[in-house]
């Protein structure tokens, strides 16, 4: 093989480069690990699905043929060669396509199990720091109209598609952060996609984002303008499940202002109409409806009301087991799902015992992505603490920053930050991590 001739590996670094991403960016959009990510790039290992390279062609931008067509490291068989013959059986097929890099990362889960245990048994540990985000840009561009296409942005309905996707990608991630930055441009980018009606659904899906985006950094007055904004643009476009995921923020933002009542119900009609829908299937309409009935449940168990909390959060169980997660939902979902909102109902109605007890039955390393292994954690320090339990508290916490750093700038982590201040001879490093979070310490 000549010297210049790019190999998969170098061609995935190449491209990730041109984008200005370090590896742990790249890892975090197509769901693996940056040990992963590394290894495939120094043409360790190689990447034998199908399935994985088209999404790293769609993330990089790259040709799929042309990522099909890169040369093997020395010593591998070429493409080619490794192709199964069209005799072979398909379970032989997909039992050549399964190799080591598409199942569970090994490292992360050992990472989220031992933080879960140190949770609930372990000695105090410390986290690394999240940086600073800023929405000033989405306000701009909510306000004043301000953002701009970026330079070189593909205004296509490929390109658009792509841009969403990496904004999902970069809040399942919890990269806040780098989000705040990005979301005025993707969403100018979607609103110039002609004709209109085809940017509609895109733009409300960037919109549907930047609300969960403020609702994370606590910016409650943004979240009202965005969810309004998703609504209309979902509403233009006609997607039943972009529709019933705007009205779920929409709930939120009534949520948020104090109008608990109705909040819950604008999640359960949503939740009613999209599982009416049937222009979108099955599966997709359960798993929408699954997490607006979850939404509601969580807001009712904030009214104070048991009862309705209960039924709700039971039928959200119900549908999510009868829908199991879609590949086409708007946000993450399934039965995993629902037991988080399961576990802050608990916390809500003040039954911190059940939601601990709930909380050991649930594997982190098997939540979907890093924002919601943050938020389990974050849930159970919110149970200790109302326990009574500052160390746990604590660790819970910890835990949170280890999975998601950019998590522990919500309020509710500053709040128990804060409280747990008192207690800092016995919590070691508890002065630091407030700091991190963003409490003022003297």
């Amino acid at each position: 093989m000549a010297g210049n001739e790019l190999t998969l590996g170098k061609l995935i670094a190449k491209g990730r480069r041109r984008k200005g991403w370090p590896q742990r960016d790249l890892a975090a959009m197509i769901e693996k690990s940056e040990s992963w990510v590394s290894q495939v790039e120094r043409d360790v290992i190689p990447v034998n699905s199908l399935e994985t390279l088209r999404h790293i062609s769609d993330v990089l931008g790259i040709p799929l043929p042309e990522l099909l067509g890169a040369a093997p490291p020395p010593g591998q068989p070429s493409a080619s060669a490794r192709r199964p013959s069209s005799s072979a059986s398909a379970s032989a097929r997909v039992g050549r396509n399964l190799g080591p890099e598409e199942a569970d990362d090994p490292v992360r889960r050992r990472e989220l199990l031992a933080a879960a245990a140190v949770v609930f048994a372990s000695p105090l540990t410390t986290a690394t720091p999240a940086e600073a985000s800023t929405l000033a840009p989405l306000e701009d561009l909510l306000l004043y109209g301000t953002a701009r296409v970026p330079e070189g942005s593909d205004v296509s309905p490929v390109g658009v598609a792509a841009a969403v996707r990496e904004s999902r990608a970069h809040f399942r991630a919890a990269r806040y952060d780098l989000l705040a930055r990005v979301l005025p441009g993707q969403i100018a980018q979607a609103q110039a996609l002609r004709p209109a009606e085809l940017s509609a659904t895109a733009v409300a899906d960037l919109y549907n984002i930047a609300a969960r985006l403020c609702i994370k950094l606590g910016e409650d007055g943004l979240v009202a303008i965005t969810a309004d904004r998703a609504l209309n643009s979902a509403r233009r476009g006609g997607d039943a499940l972009t529709i019933a995921e705007a009205h779920r923020m929409v709930s939120s933002a009534w949520r948020r202002q104090g109008h608990l009542a109705r909040a819950t119900d604008i999640a359960v009609r949503a939740a009613q109409d999209v599982q009416a829908d049937r222009s979108t299937p099955e599966s997709a309409r359960l798993a929408a409806g699954s997490s607006l009935l979850a939404t509601a449940a969580y807001t009712a168990a904030k009214m104070g009301d048991r009862q309705t909390a209960r039924a709700l959060i039971g039928e959200a169980t119900e549908t999510a087991r009868a829908g199991s997660a879609a590949a086409e939902a708007r946000t993450d979902t399934g039965v995993q799902q629902v037991r988080l909102h399961q576990l802050s109902v608990h916390y809500l109605l003040g039954d911190a015992g059940q939601a601990i007890d709930l909380a050991r039955t649930i594997d982190p390393s098997a939540l979907p992505t890093p924002e919601r292994q943050g938020r389990f954690f974050i849930d159970v320090a919110r149970c200790f603490d109302q326990w009574g339990k500052p160390a746990q508290c604590y660790r819970a916490l910890l835990a949170a920053e280890q999975a998601a750093p950019q998590e522990i700038r919500r309020g509710a982590v500053k709040d128990l930050a804060g409280s747990l201040l008192r207690h800092d001879r016995s919590l070691p490093g508890v002065r630091t991590f407030a700091a991190r979070a963003g409490v003022p310490v003297n």
